[in-house]
């Protein structure tokens, strides 16, 4: 096969699917506490530096070999105080949050670990270590991803459900999908709801998160300054998905990112509770944990596997799309050859590849698709000798009842416009009635060819569009 462009732009579509939150909730509001402290880069850990990544030093940078006092210090505080006034401030207003823990510390921080099981808050796991990915051998990466889950279980007492690296490679979310553990991995930032992903033969809910509603911006350029920085963000994020929401169709999800050593600061967790009190004044607000989000989605918008154009072998895309243009496959042996991927499983993004390959073709060839198209209610269809798709698209405009008086005029005007450009008179019958297509051809048939021949090629593309309706969303 041609290369295809694995990546997804097309996602959820214009038209994403309602989620049916529960009780008719017009958005799904969600509380990450990332977990760290006692997981990142550390000498002590056995690793090289100490940590360099998201503390309130300006420009830190690692000291290889060395403790960095300070930058532990700062760590420490998200274990030592930050954590619990988190802990008061979420369980104070009722809301059980996700933790995104990494395995190693919350293996050291044994009385954390029991607060957050006695909340009744979820526990997913933020793999192994606090640290990159992105350079780890794939082999590597799989080994962490095992012993992670397995002391995560050793400590919580059950194993994680949800997943997320942070700091991921480009296989993180493959390799995590295979480990074949997980009900949703979130290790991805592209989308206001959750959805599906096909990796091998497994089937991955995806819920993505979110590095802007992230009090990470405390500690990066450009960021947060104040708590009140913080606060009205999330407050302008949430009352724009609301209103959405309250549109009824379009329901969205709102993760928000804390760390106990940032937001864990008594001037800037201010901020974070007055969007909490913003949010419970408001009717039709779902506070999920992560797991809950992904046993709705499941239950509610289960994944169905399809056949996807861009997935398919050469014979069998020409197979199913070579009729679309008119008796011209070649126009779909073309487009197949394209840089084709998930964005062209669509009927719009197919019908964008299919007039790449015609527009790109020469006058000659594009005049053979024109010449394909039948009369309309010519001799061909009188003998019902027409493609199954054009005896039913000019069915649709009535062309199949036509009086006498009527066929003879289009007979006429169907001789006359050949005669002069060459090609039959085409037009997109579903955009019409009989009456307007009358009235076209009259007006038509008065162009010069070059003018013709363009409104023509326009017409192919517009019947190929409907064509492909009828056999992709």
């Amino acid at each position: 096969m041609p290369d295809r462009y694995v990546r997804d732009m097309r996602g959820h579509g214009p038209t994403p699917p309602n989620p049916n939150w529960p009780n008719d909730a017009k958005i799904a509001v969600q509380f990450v506490l990332n977990y760290e402290e006692g997981g990142e880069n550390c000498v002590l850990h056995g690793d090289a530096a100490s940590e360099a990544f998201l503390s309130d030093i300006p420009g830190a940078a690692q000291w290889q070999g060395q403790r960095h006092w300070n930058m532990e210090s700062i760590y420490e505080y998200g274990a030592r105080a930050g954590f619990w006034r988190l802990h008061r401030l979420f369980t104070g207003a009722d809301i059980p949050v996700t933790i995104y823990g990494v395995a190693s510390a919350l293996a050291r921080s044994p009385e954390q670990v029991a607060a957050m099981t006695d909340a009744g808050w979820e526990i997913a796991s933020h793999g192994l270590k606090w640290v990159e990915h992105k350079d780890m051998p794939e082999a590597d990466e799989r080994a962490a991803i095992d012993e992670a889950v397995r002391l995560h279980t050793e400590v919580v007492g059950t194993p994680p459900r949800g997943w997320y690296t942070g700091r991921c490679s480009e296989n993180t979310v493959r390799l995590v999908a295979e480990h074949g553990g997980f009900d949703y991995v979130s290790d991805t930032y592209d989308d206001d709801l959750p959805y599906w992903a096909e990796i091998g033969d497994r089937d991955q809910l995806i819920i993505p998160y979110t590095l802007e509603a992230n009090d990470m911006r405390f500690a990066t350029a450009p960021g947060w300054v104040t708590g009140n920085d913080f606060g009205d963000y999330l407050i302008d994020a949430f009352d724009t998905l609301y209103a959405e929401g309250q549109a009824g169709d379009r329901p969205a999800m709102m993760s928000v990112g804390l760390h106990c050593r940032l937001i864990g600061r008594p001037g800037k967790i201010a901020g974070l509770r007055r969007f909490i009190d913003h949010i419970q004044r408001h009717d039709g607000v779902w506070c999920p944990r992560r797991i809950e989000i992904a046993e709705h989605w499941a239950a509610h918008h289960p994944h169905r596997r399809i056949e996807r154009p861009s997935q398919m072998k050469r014979h069998r895309f020409v197979t199913l799309y070579g009729g679309i243009f008119e008796h011209s496959p070649w126009v779909a042996q073309a487009a197949f050859d394209l840089e084709l991927g998930p964005a062209h499983d669509s009927a719009k993004g197919l019908h964008n590849a299919l007039c790449r390959a015609f527009r790109s073709a020469s006058d000659d060839e594009r005049l053979d698709v024109l010449t394909a198209h039948p009369d309309l209610a010519g001799k061909l269809a009188a003998a019902g000798r027409l493609t199954a798709e054009s005896t039913s698209e000019q069915a649709s405009a009535g062309l199949d009842m036509l009086t006498d008086q009527e066929r003879e005029t289009f007979v006429h005007l169907n001789t006359d416009y050949v005669a002069k450009h060459g090609f039959p008179f085409i037009i997109a019958v579903r955009d019409h009635d009989k009456a307007s297509i009358l009235a076209a051809f009259k007006r038509r048939i008065r162009n010069d060819r070059a003018t013709e021949f363009a409104e023509a090629c326009r017409q192919v593309e517009r019947i190929a569009e409907f064509r492909l309706m009828d056999l992709l969303l």
